[in-house]
C-alpha cells in the first residue's frame, strides 16, 4: 500500500462532504485553536445517531479507513457499518490521509452532545466543522494525564490566556481632563 501522509483537512473535508456530524477533539482541536504543538493524528467525537453513523461509514469507506494496529502499518480492513460503530467506544483508524481516531465518549465529556454545546464552528478551507472548546480539550488532557497530554497542558493554558486576553482586552483608562 502507498505511504500515507498526515492530511487531516482532507479527512475532515470528506466527513463534511458526507454531512457527518462530529466534533474535532484532542491535539488537532488544539492546533485548530492556534497552538504551535504538533500532532500526528486527528481525533473526532461523532454523533452516535444511527443516521449519522451511516454517513460516517460512507465517509470512512471513501477514505479507505482501516483499523490501525501496531503490527500492520497499513491497517486491517473492517466491515464498517452503523451497527458496528454503535458498539464502539474508541476506534483507531488509518486512512489514505493518515491516522484518524474516533472517540464516542472522550475523557471528561459525555460525548457528542456534551461537546457540541461549547464547540466552535470553524471554517477551514471552505467548509465548516465543529471544534471542541479549548477548555474541553484542556479538561480531557488533564483527566487522561498521559505524559504527552501533561506536557501539552502549559502550552494550552497559555493559549487559553492569550485567547481570553484577545477577546477581553483590558479596558483603556480614561485620561483625566486637563484644567484650562
Amino acid at each position: 500500500m502507498a505511504e500515507r501522509h498526515f492530511r487531516p483537512l482532507e479527512n475532515l473535508r470528506t466527513l463534511a462532504a458526507h454531512q457527518a456530524r462530529f466534533v474535532v477533539i484532542g491535539g488537532y482541536a488544539a492546533v485548530l485553536h492556534g497552538t504551535a504543538l504538533v500532532t500526528f493524528d486527528a481525533d473526532i467525537c461523532p454523533d452516535p445517531d444511527p443516521t449519522n453513523l451511516k454517513r460516517l461509514c460512507a465517509a470512512l469507506k471513501d477514505m479507505d479507513a482501516r483499523l490501525r494496529t501496531s503490527t500492520d502499518p497499513d491497517g486491517v480492513p473492517f466491515d464498517c457499518t452503523a451497527s458496528f460503530l454503535s458498539r464502539m467506544s474508541v476506534l483507531n483508524l488509518v486512512t489514505d490521509n493518515g491516522p484518524l481516531d474516533l472517540s464516542f465518549r472522550p475523557a471528561a465529556s459525555d460525548g457528542y452532545e456534551d461537546l457540541a454545546v461549547n464547540a466552535r464552528d470553524i471554517d477551514i478551507g471552505g467548509f465548516v466543522i465543529k471544534v471542541a472548546a479549548l477548555d474541553d480539550v484542556i479538561r480531557s488532557k488533564e483527566m487522561v494525564g498521559r505524559g504527552k497530554d501533561t506536557a501539552a497542558l502549559p502550552h494550552l493554558y497559555a493559549l487559553r490566556d492569550e485567547l481570553a486576553a484577545r477577546e477581553n482586552p483590558p479596558s483603556r483608562r480614561k485620561r483625566p481632563k486637563e484644567k484650562s
